[in-house]
């Protein structure tokens, strides 16, 4: 790896999802040196697995393409995949930051054709599929991938399919011989875009995600839904691979919950409302959707959304907050308990497939910053002059739809170049 030039006048942006890819952009378009570290093998993060954004409901596809035309024409942007900061020291305007590399075991000369993963036999679980399908152990994180690089599994290393990878490429794209490297760099401010991570539905022991087939996470159907996902684009139920024309989706699963996360997710009734669109979309007329909430949560222009999808008469709102999930033996369908609270009824309802709302929560926990920041109770970092020049962008900072987690990219963008800017004018 070349070596990192870095000075008190950069801005360092951790993270490489939706909010750090704004942040970093705009920052590096105003004119200013930017380090961007990701700690996966390519940028993307959440929203390179979506299908699709609400309300519009056009593919992240289009977005993320822009994004990355803008980060390989500017010069300002420098990009490290694989690369986490293990420690912070020093003051606002001056950071010392110790980053860790690991390697990739593929170098600048992959043209990413495919051959080493063709000639490796070892299979992991895909993590861009949250686990849904398996991928090779060379593999490229998926289609709009940046860098647009092969990667190979640390786990094969050492092994024949390490041996057979190397033998497959013709351009000596693979280097078995590449280790972990620290590096330490001097940055002016940092901003901290670290995402969020879905809550563990298997904490949620009424809903018998861990137990039942047919039970599956509002994330995972996003991967069902893209074509190059584990089902073609299908929404199959994962017990039987038959198509599930009957979905409920379960709002507030895991979010608002003094037992889980006590904060509301935000994004988590839209994604359902969104999600009820797919069904028509896959089924035509002949589906049944449920929606079982506590109450939905559509203000401004997401109200107009929620209006249209209340007008259709295949898909059905019960407000109640599900106590329980079983599951009929002879059928594979999760049948849910509860009582609707506008009805005052009990009701048992099967269905052919069930989709917890999974709620949000950051993805670097509590003890995990690097240096000593102030966080709320739910686990986001806090704008709060005790942070000095470390400025949380996107779902590090609350839990936040694709469109505010942008604008809190650029915001701390603004802050950032702030800093930076009284640090040039000091020096100057």
């Amino acid at each position: 790896m070349s070596e990192v030039i870095a000075t008190n006048q950069t801005i360092l942006v951790v993270g490489g999802g939706i909010s750090g890819m704004t942040a970093a952009l705009e920052a590096a378009e105003c004119g200013k040196q930017v380090l961007l570290v990701e700690k996966n093998p390519t940028v993307g993060g959440r929203v390179s697995q979506l299908y699709k954004y609400f309300p519009k409901l056009c593919h992240p596809k289009c977005g993320l393409e822009i994004n990355l035309r803008r980060m390989k024409a500017n010069r300002n942007l420098r990009l490290m995949t694989l690369t986490e900061v293990t420690a912070v020291e020093g003051e606002a305007g001056n950071y010392s930051v110790t980053l860790k590399t690991s390697p990739r075991y593929v170098n600048d000369n992959c043209t990413a054709c495919g051959a080493c993963a063709d000639a490796v036999e070892a299979e992991f679980d895909d993590e861009h599929n949250y686990g849904l399908m398996k991928r090779k152990g060379a593999w490229l994180p998926f289609n709009q991938a940046y860098p647009f690089r092969y990667v190979l599994d640390p786990r094969i290393i050492g092994t024949p399919d390490a041996d057979k990878a190397k033998a497959a490429c013709k351009y000596d794209a693979i280097d078995l011989d590449m280790q972990e490297e620290e590096t330490t760099i001097t940055v002016g401010a940092i901003v901290w875009a670290t995402g969020w991570r879905p809550y563990d539905a298997g904490k949620i022991q009424p809903y018998g995600y861990d137990r039942f087939d047919n039970v599956i996470t509002s994330v995972e159907l996003e991967r069902m839904m893209d074509p190059h996902g584990p089902t073609g684009g299908k929404i199959l139920r994962p017990s039987d691979g038959k198509e599930a024309k009957d979905v409920a989706f379960i709002q507030c699963a895991g979010s608002r919950d003094k037992n889980h996360l006590k904060h509301c997710s935000r994004i988590c009734c839209m994604a359902s409302l969104k999600q009820a669109t797919y069904l028509p979309e896959q089924y035509g007329e002949d589906y049944k959707g449920t929606i079982y909430y506590i109450d939905i949560r559509a203000i401004d222009r997401l109200d107009d959304f929620y209006q249209n999808i209340q007008k259709d008469p295949n898909i059905k709102f019960v407000k109640s907050k599900v106590a329980s999930i079983t599951e009929d033996k002879e059928t594979g369908n999760p049948v849910l308990h509860g009582v609707d609270t506008e009805g005052y009824h009990r009701y048992s309802n099967p269905h052919d497939l069930v989709v917890l709302a999974i709620g949000m929560e950051p993805s670097v926990p509590a003890d995990g910053f690097p240096m000593e920041v102030v966080i709320n109770e739910e686990g986001f970092v806090e704008l709060d002059e005790k942070n000095g020049a470390f400025f949380a962008a996107g779902c590090s900072s609350d839990a936040l739809d694709v469109n505010r987690a942008v604008q809190s990219g650029t915001a701390s963008a603004l802050r950032a170049i702030q800093v930076v800017n009284r640090v040039a004018g000091a020096e100057g």
